[in-house]
């Protein structure tokens, strides 16, 4: 069955590709017949039996008068014939008529077309293929060479058109033939005859689309205001009032007019009155965004009334363009100092002006360190790409930031002490580090840092806008004083005392009697008795005052004891030779009666306990032997252990 419908669209006949064709020159009516053969899946159904001779199947690759409907075809002969994926239009669903030309020549399709106006032109044209590769059939296959016959029923040729042979290419390539032809004026029925000239066998191949019948007729040239354009764009919100006017070229005979316009559907309707070569038109301004399609109907007279005799101008396409939808905006309010950003979309261009003279052209902007002074409202006015603008504002709020103060910057403390802080300037206060504080969330806490600690506080307003502030704690520690260890010397000789401190200050010893100098961490002294030398220190960090006492033995030679009871009674249980300190070096040996050495010490004032290894020895003289530092050399001599 031939699918036909109507296909409302509009191609300039200056801009149809013109293959060997003779297509209308002038101004084309709306197609009244346009065969698609469909759309849908493969394979599509067959046509009328009154359509065609050939024979219908419904795979992809017909033989030799054979067709088929197809929206493609695949791998035929050998992938001899093109791979087709689409119609003409390049819809991947849209059916096509796919011909193996018989081996005889003859018309494979035939259709009757009814219901056009006498007496009036029309365009016929068709879309063809040549399927067969150009290498195939040994680069000699046959090439389809059609004739396209208008006849009127009674057999009488209006008109017809050769293709002459249709050239195979690399790709598949559409190809639009055509001519024109004038309908009798007592007869509008015609028939359309479409010839195979050529012979089937290798080649001869092709692919049939959009067969279509549409009035011809004069050139319709037109305006808008008196100037030649078919298009205006202006902004929703104004108000227009525009002219379109048309004019024909030679060939109809005091022309009907009939003005249409598109509605949002698609479908063209006429607008009742509009019947001169004029039409005006106002657009409100509340005329709703879109696009407004306007075009004339022309015939001969009394035609007007009937769509299968009109042309039509180019349409005239009136664009009302929408304002941008802007969105202006900040992120305010904003604590004076901070940073204020102001932005806004939905356009292209932007233009913003405000307080102080402001300018800029950005969607957005930052102020840093922003001022009191820099609040206040803010335009910007919005360009879209259709060149409509709006006008937005934002308000821009700035809340004044508090002043931070402390009581002091810097204060010295000693360790152990506290000190008072205090802050002001807004309504709630934070410090940091909280170490040492009393409180961490009140203007005046009392700061009692082990170490110099910087206190940071951050002081905010009801606006909870902030500043910062800081104390810096200085802690001085408690001053210590060492007189150094104890020291043993033998009456007559000099030493020297090793005193220290913990800081800049003042120092002294006392007594002030054989020592070198008082004031001085390292004096020296030659005490002929038994002396305490007291260090005391006097830092300048006013922390207090502290003394530390070291004594001297001062021996009038060397003692040695000469008996001791190591029976744990606490009384003279380890024999002592305390005095051999004062040496700096000294060794002490002692034996068993059989000459066994029992103890042995080197420079370390440590007594003897009586044992060896860990053993107590019987009682009994021990014979000892003492180097010594003096100038006797050595002592030799004997001590009684009493058990």
């Amino acid at each position: 069955m031939i699918v036909k419908c109507i296909r409302i669209f509009f191609v300039s006949f200056l801009f149809i590709p013109q293959s060997k064709a003779q297509l209308c020159q002038g101004s084309l009516g709306d197609p009244l017949i346009n065969i698609t053969f469909g759309h849908g899946a493969n394979p599509g159904g067959s046509l009328s039996a009154a359509t065609t001779s050939y024979q219908y199947v419904s795979n992809d690759c017909p033989t030799d008068g054979f067709y088929t409907v197809r929206n493609n075809t695949i791998n035929c002969f050998s992938n001899t014939w093109h791979l087709v994926n689409a119609d003409h239009t390049g819809d991947g669903n849209g059916y096509f008529m796919l011909v193996n030309a018989s081996l005889q020549p003859g018309a494979f399709y035939l259709d009757t077309v009814k219901g056009l106006c006498g007496n009036t032109t029309y365009e016929f044209a068709a879309w063809i293929m040549n399927v067969l590769l150009p290498s195939s059939c040994n680069a000699a296959g046959t090439q389809p060479n059609l004739t396209f016959r208008i006849e009127q029923t009674d057999g009488t040729i209006l008109q017809s058109f050769n293709t002459n042979n249709i050239s195979s290419s690399a790709t598949p390539t559409w190809k639009q033939y055509g001519f024109f032809f004038t309908t009798s004026p007592t007869n509008s029925d015609i028939v359309l005859r479409i010839i195979n000239n050529a012979p089937g066998g290798c080649g001869n191949d092709l692919a049939l689309d959009d067969i279509t019948f549409r009035p011809c007729g004069p050139l319709i040239s037109c305006a808008i205001d008196q100037q030649p354009i078919s298009t205006l764009s202006f902004c929703e919100g104004t108000q227009h009032t525009n002219t379109f006017s048309c004019t024909t070229s030679s060939g109809f005979t005091n022309p009907a007019f009939q003005w249409q316009s598109r509605n949002s559907a698609g479908v063209w309707t006429d607008i009742n009155g509009a019947n001169t070569n004029t039409y005006i038109k106002t657009f409100l301004q509340n005329s709703p965004p879109g696009t407004y399609e306007y075009r004339v109907a022309v015939t001969q007279p009394g035609n007007i009334n009937y769509q299968q005799c009109r042309v039509y101008s180019q349409p005239f396409t009136i664009a009302i363009n929408a304002s941008p939808v802007t969105n202006a905006g900040n992120n305010g309010p904003v604590c004076e100092g901070g940073a204020a950003t102001l932005n806004a979309s939905g356009g292209t261009l932007y233009a913003w002006s405000g307080p102080n003279g402001f300018t800029a052209n950005t969607p957005s902007f930052t102020f840093n360190n922003i001022l009191l002074s820099q609040q206040g409202k803010y335009y910007v006015t919005v360009t879209n790409q259709a060149n409509c603008s709006y006008l937005d504002s934002t308000s821009l709020l700035v809340r004044p930031s508090p002043v931070a103060t402390t009581n002091f910057v810097n204060v010295t403390i000693c360790a152990g002490d506290s000190v008072q802080l205090l802050a002001q300037g807004g309504t709630a206060f934070q410090w940091s580090p909280s170490a040492g504080l009393s409180a961490a969330n009140i203007y005046n806490p009392k700061a009692s840092p082990a170490t110099t600690t910087l206190y940071k506080v951050i002081v905010s307003n009801q606006f909870m806008c902030r500043d910062t502030a800081t104390s810096n704690v200085i802690v001085n520690a408690k001053p210590l004083a060492f007189a150094g260890p104890d020291k043993i010397i033998f009456k007559g000789q000099t030493l020297q005392l090793s005193g220290s401190v913990n800081g800049p200050g003042n120092y002294v010893w006392s007594p002030a009697t054989t020592i070198s100098d008082i004031h001085s961490l390292q004096p020296i002294v030659n005490p002929s008795i038994d002396m305490d030398y007291v260090l005391t220190f006097m830092p300048t960090s006013g922390c207090g005052i502290a003394s530390d006492t070291m004594s001297v033995k001062a021996y009038q030679g060397i003692f040695i004891p000469n008996a001791f009871s190591p029976n744990s009674d606490g009384i003279n249980d380890v024999w002592n030779f305390s005095s051999l300190g004062a040496c700096t070096e000294f060794e002490v040996f002692v034996y068993s009666r059989w000459g066994q050495l029992v103890f042995h010490t080197k420079n370390i004032i440590t007594g003897w306990d009586g044992k060896f290894k860990g053993e107590l020895l019987p009682g009994g003289i021990y014979p000892y032997y003492i180097k010594t530092c003096m100038g006797e050399g050595s002592i030799k001599g004997t001590v009684f252990l009493m058990r």
